[in-house]
């Protein structure tokens, strides 16, 4: 009974977050309040261990985020993925503005050891976060342990609705240059709608089984063969390249060689479950501190978060015309460093369906955008987060 009341609840929180969000075309993203809903629930009534209860633990998450990024690869080519070479430079170039500006003038407002606790969960995910908590502890620095954690909590919440709002501003620039484009040859729309079409018109799978074997348990085996693949692969090489990036890579490979069809897990019917629950034990990580504690040392805080998105808008703005790219496309690919993935993509899919007026303005928006948001995210949260956090240990 206990773990059924824990799946409804953390259901309706997901729910709550869809509704909002679709009440307000995704002006209000549904991660942001569903992130809310977990906060209060944490801090009043909920147990911390809710998401554990609703089944979604940790060798839940192991297989579902493998799987996940073997879908991801299969909703992209590989000239696409090559392509984003310019989001991961402006991404990380955006992080070592962070860097750089919270170094340079957090140190005139705050001491040293505050501003090296607070950059790496800046500029990455839970295990930056974790990293910074454990040699803090290490170094005897009590008073600044609950730092690191706090940061990572509260720089998603900033982070979510002000990425929603430049990808809605990206989205709909891109809306006014596909219906300009779509009809003229010339264009670079056309050129890539017709390529697409060619692309799947020659497509030919590798498997073409009668339709009676072509089953949803024979779409999740051939992703978990190659998800195991990835993995397998990522432990031969020490995990010199991150086991998620290649399961993204690995993905995209068995698209194109037609092992896998494209957005494999929707048509499995296993997506949306996958996500939620993936979602939920990254919401979960929201227990992880109180209201004493956030309360105690929130000015530090807001002041460092805001010192390190102005660095990286500061970065990402100053390089967007050389890469390329549009400003505000580029500032979003810099914050995939507050979330990574599967964020990234939450927040990209809800804008793109909510901007665009019909399905072939939401193929062209989610074609352009995704590959941007999920490479830059796995350049910032999985790999250069990390060196960052082992780096500034050394600083403590």
């Amino acid at each position: 009974m206990n773990y059924l009341i824990a799946f409804t609840i953390v259901m309706v929180f997901m729910l709550i977050g869809d509704w909002v969000s679709a009440a307000t075309k995704a002006f209000i993203p549904s991660i942001f309040i569903t992130a809310i809903c977990f906060v209060i629930g944490f801090w009043t009534v909920l147990p911390k261990n809710i998401v554990a209860q609703a089944s979604f633990n940790s060798s839940f998450i192991g297989i579902g985020i493998s799987l996940l990024l073997v879908h991801l690869g299969t909703l992209m080519n590989f000239k696409e993925l090559l392509a984003q070479w310019k989001a991961v430079c402006i991404a990380l170039l955006g992080v070592c503005g962070t860097l750089i500006f919270t170094l340079i003038v957090g140190t005139f407002i705050y001491n040293w050891h505050t501003v090296v606790a607070a950059i790496p969960p800046l500029t990455g995910g839970l295990v930056a976060a974790l990293l910074m908590t454990n040699g803090l502890k290490a170094a005897g620095i009590t008073t600044l342990v609950a730092l690191p954690v706090s940061m990572y909590i509260m720089h998603s919440m900033i982070g979510y609705p002000l990425t929603s709002l430049l990808l809605r501003k990206e989205g709909n620039r891109l809306v006014t240059e596909y219906n300009h484009g779509k009809d003229d040859p010339d264009s670079n729309v056309f050129k890539m709608i017709h390529q697409e079409k060619v692309d799947e018109n020659n497509k030919k799978p590798v498997l073409n089984l009668p339709d009676q074997y072509q089953t949803p348990v024979f779409i999740i085996v051939r992703v978990a063969l190659v998800a195991l693949l990835s993995n397998w692969v990522a432990g031969l090489m020490n995990g010199v390249i991150n086991a998620n990036v290649i399961c993204l890579i690995f993905g995209v490979i068995a698209h194109q060689l037609g092992f896998l069809e494209d957005s494999v897990l929707n048509k499995a019917g296993v997506f949306n479950w996958l996500m939620y629950g993936l979602l939920a034990y990254i919401f979960s990580q929201l227990s992880l501190t109180t209201p004493q504690v956030i309360g105690n040392i929130i000015i530090q805080i807001i002041v460092l978060i805001f010192l390190g998105i102005f660095g990286m808008f500061l970065a990402s703005f100053a390089l967007a015309k050389p890469f390329g790219m549009s400003k505000n496309m580029a500032f979003a690919c810099s914050l995939t460093a507050l979330f990574g993935f599967p964020a990234d993509f939450v927040l990209t899919t809800e804008v793109c369906h909510s901007v665009a007026n019909n399905k072939g303005e939401e193929e062209y928006l989610t074609a352009n955008i995704l590959p941007k948001m999920l490479v830059g995210g796995f350049a910032t949260v999985s790999v250069a987060s990390v060196i960052i956090a082992s780096v500034f240990l050394k600083l403590l």
